[in-house]
């Protein structure tokens, strides 16, 4: 029996309230053929240039005030290739191009993963060296800690934070709560942590547990809000500190709380060699009977058989920009 159709995401609001979803594909947003070899976009040329973050380099093509070849463009995602063409700010060249970095930071708690923040809270950026068009990769919880990255390079960015990649995340979880059997079959399979999050199974090891308390280690694939935590509360177990200890081939190793270091060569390699992944159709099939399930009211089985069923969420913060487009 065919179940209710899996509703469409609501479009998120901008600053300003209005929906921000994307349009309907068209030849003016289509997926460019040539995928990543194609040139980039113009706004990430300007942040990497240094000109401005990625969101500023939007207004200032916004503003006419960018030209290619002696053009005014103001459409966003419009492609350049330096190597061929002539890209001015107020009539003035870009900065010669620097090489790529890569950096790997011990992010203590209190900090938030984003390039700025408008509310003057403390952020990652602070502990690392202003490099320009520097930008974190991913997420990480300002009451979270561990390893998180940093790059210049947005296409390495995108193989290391987005799902399609399926680059892997590790954290080491310290709960309080009964481990069970069922809870930790829960969290291996696809869960629905919330109206439009479902999860498509993850790792889940067991390092200790005893009737009060826990330390699990759990490998994710994909990189939703504060997964970890809300795939914990739904089977009865608080986090009471999550780390990050491993993300594709970086690991965290001995690096010190608030202290960074450059990548090695391997290690970027690593990441950027992550071919685009899906998940197993087995997964794929669970995730989609645990949405409908949900949109009929039965709110989201695991494999188990066990109730999982996610609190409705609060009212949305507006939330920094992704890294992605800093």
């Amino acid at each position: 029996m065919r179940g209710t159709p899996i509703p469409k995401r609501k479009p998120r609001p901008g600053p300003d309230g209005t929906p921000t979803n994307r349009p309907a594909r068209g030849p003016g947003n289509a997926p460019d053929p040539a995928g990543e070899s194609a040139p980039p976009r113009l706004q990430l040329v300007l942040a990497r240039a240094g000109v401005a973050s990625r969101r500023d380099a939007e207004d200032l093509i916004r503003a006419g005030r960018v030209a290619v070849d002696g053009t005014v463009v103001r459409e966003l995602g419009t492609r350049v290739d330096t190597a061929r063409h002539r890209v001015t700010v107020d009539g003035r060249p870009l900065p010669t191009p620097v090489a790529a970095r890569y950096l790997a930071l011990n992010k203590p708690t209190g900090y938030l993963a984003t390039a700025d923040d408008p509310g003057g809270r403390p952020t990652v950026m602070q502990l690392v060296p202003p490099v320009p068009g520097l930008f974190p990769v991913g997420r990480l919880d300002a009451d979270s800690e561990g390893l998180i990255l940093f790059t210049t390079d947005g296409n390495w960015a995108q193989r290391a934070a987005h799902p399609r990649y399926g680059c892997q995340k590790e954290y080491d979880v310290d709960v309080t709560g009964h481990v069970t059997p069922e809870a930790v079959a829960t969290m291996r399979g696809p869960m629905v942590i919330g109206p439009d999050d479902r999860t498509t199974g993850s790792r889940v090891d067991v390092l200790f547990a005893s009737r009060q308390r826990g330390h699990l280690r759990v490998t994710l694939h994909e990189g939703r809000h504060r997964q970890v935590r809300r795939m914990c509360a739904l089977v009865g177990l608080e986090v009471i500190r999550l780390v990050r200890v491993r993300v594709g081939g970086v690991a965290l190793g001995s690096l010190a709380p608030g202290e960074w270091r450059n990548l090695t060569e391997p290690e970027v390699a690593s990441i950027a060699r992550q071919p685009r992944v899906a998940p197993p159709a087995s997964i794929r099939g669970a995730t989609r009977r645990s949405a409908e399930a949900s949109v009929n009211g039965r709110a989201g089985r695991a494999l188990t058989g066990a109730p999982v069923t996610a609190p409705a969420r609060p009212a949305r913060r507006q939330a920094a920009s992704p890294p992605w487009r800093q």
